[in-house]
């Protein structure tokens, strides 16, 4: 079982895993944090680790945006 067991900031899709992984390290290193793979994330400021996953969040919006207006 996953170590956050309020079952908050789970993935849903465990075939996406995978992508997700990519796609936060692709929006730390936009952010200039290196190496935010290999740190350990419980002795970043909350406020890095906020940045990162509020930046994916809002990228994530921006292309469903983008996809519905496509349509």
């Amino acid at each position: 079982m996953p170590a956050n067991k309020s079952g908050r900031n789970r993935v849903l899709v465990p075939e996406a895993r995978k992508s997700l992984e990519q796609f936060k390290l692709e929006v730390a290193n936009e952010l200039k944090i290196d190496n935010y793979d290999s740190l350990n994330k419980g002795k970043l400021p909350s406020r890095q680790n906020g940045y990162v996953g509020g930046y994916m969040v809002k990228k994530m919006l921006e292309r469903y945006e983008r996809l519905i207006d496509d349509k």
